[in-house]
């Protein structure tokens, strides 16, 4: 039996970077989504720069939810209280 080889890559970011208050945005959207409506599909991403987090993608779902509230939760709830109080330009329509 011939030898398999095969590449295993992986990306870590450090506390603090980007990528991760963008994955956590996310992951409030979908649970926050699956909460009301366990039936939801959602296809959500997340940018973010200074002063500002922009939530996009595709969702279907009977749940009514504040996207701006899911939003500014998650970025209070890891330490940028300031930040949330810039978050004026954040458009939950």
């Amino acid at each position: 039996m011939a030898t398999r080889t095969f590449l295993f890559s992986s990306e870590s970011v450090n506390e603090g970077h980007p990528d991760k208050l963008c994955d956590l945005v996310s992951d409030s959207v979908l649970d926050a989504c699956l909460a009301q409506d366990p039936d939801a599909k959602v296809a959500c991403e997340t940018a973010a720069k200074t002063g500002m987090v922009m939530i996009f993608g595709e969702i279907t779902t009977k749940a009514a939810v504040d996207y701006e509230s899911v939003v500014r939760g998650a970025v209070k709830s890891i330490g940028f209280d300031s930040f949330v109080d810039d978050l004026i330009a954040v458009n939950s329509k």
